[in-house]
């Protein structure tokens, strides 16, 4: 039977993130030399050279064009870049950010709304466009977990944490972000729901996932109803739930009932996995 040919059409996932940083870099980069090319060589290169901001930029557009160590790969869709330089880029972009906003906002303040209405149309939009792009870059580098929520492939995703259950050896890979936290026996992980004040368990039914292999005994789905989860509703003080991945390893002393990680349940996304994520674990 004939094979079809791997091509590069189909870009890895992944790659549209490191496009989007690469073409925001080569923007700023050609703003940055058409300002430049409206100078003095001399002056500018002496501009630069006695400014700590210019050095700043030229290692972000360095890091933002170049992204040293980034790669696409499938198993990792949210995250191609590496975790120190996805730290670096959000440090950058947002002192980059504050700067432009408080430039811009102390030339509105001293020049004036008329003025700097006709700054804007004189510079084509830049003054509002670069605060624009580098709060791109911070939410394209905000945190995020490895993968999507996959309930048949047993893959879960809750706030920035991802969690990977092998049903042929009955562990759990926890990820914070693109770092491992550990690997577990899924028999001695539970899920704690931490509701606020005045919330109400929802008993929404969803649809019930096996941890065994069909046919295999003990494999039987119990119904996702019967877990009870909080409400997306704030409570007190603006508090969401929020839900806590325990260990209680009889045989690991000095480690007994630790907290793996802790993650408020921001969206309906959130939810949904981390009820998965329960019955999946109670059907151990």
């Amino acid at each position: 039977m004939a094979r079809t040919k791997e091509t590069r059409a189909n870009a890895a996932p992944g790659a549209g993130t490191i496009f989007a940083l690469r073409a925001i870099g080569l923007v700023l980069v050609a703003r940055w030399l058409f300002s430049m090319a409206q100078m003095d060589l001399a002056a500018a290169l002496s501009a630069m050279v006695s400014s700590p901001w210019a050095c700043i930029n030229l290692v972000f557009l360095f890091l933002l064009i170049f992204l040293p160590g980034a790669r696409a790969v499938a198993e990792r869709p949210f995250h191609p870049l590496p975790q120190w330089l996805r730290q670096a880029l959000r440090l950058f972009a947002f002192l980059g950010f504050v700067f432009a906003l408080w430039s811009v906002g102390a030339f509105v303040a001293s020049a004036g709304w008329r003025r700097a209405a006709q700054a804007v149309a004189a510079t084509n939009g830049w003054l509002l466009v670069a605060p624009m792009l580098y709060a791109a870059v911070l939410w394209i580098c905000r945190p995020r977990p490895l993968w999507r929520t996959n309930i048949a492939a047993r893959r879960f995703a809750i706030g920035r944490y991802a969690v990977a259950l092998d049903p042929a050896t009955r562990t759990v890979i926890v990820w914070a972000e693109r770092r491992k936290v550990g690997q577990y026996d899924a028999r001695e992980l539970s899920v704690r729901w931490v509701a606020g004040q005045d919330l109400r368990p929802t008993p929404a039914p969803a649809p019930a996932v096996a941890f065994g292999a069909m046919g295999e005994p003990g494999s039987t789905a119990a119904p996702l109803g019967s877990v009870a989860a909080p409400a997306l509703v704030r409570g007190a003080f603006g508090r969401r739930p929020a839900v806590e991945l325990l260990w209680d390893s009889p045989a690991a002393a000095g480690h007994n009932r630790q907290t793996v990680f802790r993650a408020t349940l921001t969206t309906e996304g959130d939810r949904v996995a981390a009820r998965a994520l329960d019955t999946t674990l109670r059907q151990v």
